[in-house]
């Protein structure tokens, strides 16, 4: 067994990974460090940061990740910002749903991070915030489930 730290309240720390999509990595990076800041305001430790080339390439790593001992949640980051065709629809679809099967198949929750479909730049921007919200979904869950 992990010997885990315990915070003031006598909770044990949750532990995080984070997956993150490099494609527009612009938007991507700064939800990264809102989701780090959040994991740090809520007394959580980072376990790893693992990035991917697009939301489309997350399930691998998020099975990975969740796999680990030393794992008790990941929060997924990503943009899928609207393009000329309805792929973005496609990638956002398909990715979310498979998060959903790996993390209910692991028993450990999954923060969906990811912003999109059909957004634009500028809205992908102004949905930053959603990095620290799923932050909080995981913390919250991880807890949540330790109590059933």
């Amino acid at each position: 067994m992990v010997s885990r730290s315990m915070p003031e309240g006598g909770k044990e720390k949750v532990r995080l990974g984070i997956v993150a999509s490099e494609f527009n990595y612009d938007v991507t990076s700064l939800m990264v460090e809102r989701a780090k800041e959040e994991i740090e305001f809520l007394g959580a430790d980072l376990a790893a940061v693992v990035k991917v080339p697009g939301v489309f390439d997350m399930p691998l790593a998020v099975a990975k990740l969740m796999k680990r001992s030393t794992v008790d949640g990941v929060v997924a980051l990503g943009a899928v910002i609207e393009g000329e065709t309805s792929h973005d629809e496609l990638v956002a679809n398909q990715s979310a749903r498979k998060l959903l099967d790996i993390s209910v198949q692991e028993g450990k929750p999954l923060g969906l991070g990811i912003t999109g479909p059909g957004e634009s730049r500028l809205q992908a921007q102004d949905r930053i915030e959603k990095a620290a919200d799923a932050v909080r979904a995981v913390v919250k869950m991880t807890r949540r489930l330790s109590e059933i």
